[in-house]
């Protein structure tokens, strides 16, 4: 999947060689999310494993053995997060911040968690403050960028995601995103660009194949985006939208019966995801045709 929500937690070499293998474990383990191509969100997805007694417990002796190191508490923070335990997470990174007010991979991260509290304004904050310690840090153009779009601000998301890859970001997100901003501007052609870069990061991420697909549609190139939307499915069959855009080639082609059985099966994976409901009610009553 596409590392849609990572914390920015890179640790230089001799914090990794004093704090031992437990946290370099733990820093290893960035978050990750699967989220639909029309709402790319950076919504943490949750690994209990992460807040087992053992883990919070080894990272805890790490802290106990460098009380004043603000790393320890940065990456006890992330395993934190992605537990779900977010107060916990945050107090973490308060701690990590008091101990080093420059540590801006500690804001970004804690912006990140806050995002998952349903707080943009204190995210978007933390990613202002991330920015201007380091006025490079892609991880925090991306965030910001992607509290700017789900905020209707798409001409400043825009010119966020326009930085990180000015910048020479490796992270897809920022391709994907900003390929969404183009579908939605109708610039479909730079739309497939910047979705194949994007996949080109991230070969086995299902979203940038889904946003490409659907742009493929608008340029009724049915043929790449029926691809596009299979290869989807391939990488994970979880996902309702992939199911959902592969309803509609179907449905394009006049396969009503195929259309409907695959707008069933996203609607099952997501009663709530509304193009599949609103697909199947089309296709239902006119498998016949």
């Amino acid at each position: 999947m596409m590392d849609l929500t990572r914390f920015g937690s890179a640790l230089p070499a001799r914090t990794r060689h004093r704090l031992g293998s437990a946290f370099v474990l733990a820093a290893a383990l960035a978050l990750t999310s699967c989220a639909t191509t029309t709402e790319t969100t950076d919504v943490i997805r949750l690994d209990r494993a992460q807040g087992s007694e053992e883990n919070i417990a080894s990272l805890t002796a790490v802290i106990q053995a460098n009380p004043r190191d603000p790393e320890a508490y940065n990456v006890r923070g992330s395993a934190y997060g992605r537990a779900g335990e977010f107060n916990r997470a945050i107090e973490d990174f308060n701690t990590a911040l008091q101990l080093n007010p420059r540590f801006f991979q500690a804001y970004a991260n804690r912006a990140l968690v806050f995002r998952n509290m349903g707080k943009p304004v204190e995210a978007a904050a933390d990613y202002n403050a991330a920015l201007k310690i380091n006025p490079s840090y892609d991880v925090a153009y991306i965030g910001r960028g992607n509290i700017y779009r789900q905020a209707g601000r798409i001409d400043e998301a825009f010119g966020d995601f326009n930085r990180a890859i000015q910048l020479d970001t490796t992270d897809g997100r920022a391709y994907h995103n900003r390929g969404l901003i183009y579908q939605l501007r109708g610039q479909h052609e730079k739309a497939i660009e910047d979705f194949s870069k994007a996949i080109s990061l991230s070969p086995r991420s299902p979203e940038p194949y889904n946003g490409r697909g659907l742009s493929y549609v608008a340029l009724n190139d049915d043929e790449n985006a029926f691809a596009d939307f299979n290869l989807a499915i391939e990488l994970n069959d979880k996902i309702a939208e992939s199911w959902a855009n592969q309803a509609l080639i179907y449905e394009r082609r006049g396969d009503m019966a195929r259309a409907a059985k695959s707008y069933a099966h996203a609607q099952r994976l997501d009663p709530k995801y509304e193009p599949a409901a609103a697909g199947l009610a089309r296709t239902r009553g006119n498998t016949s045709s």
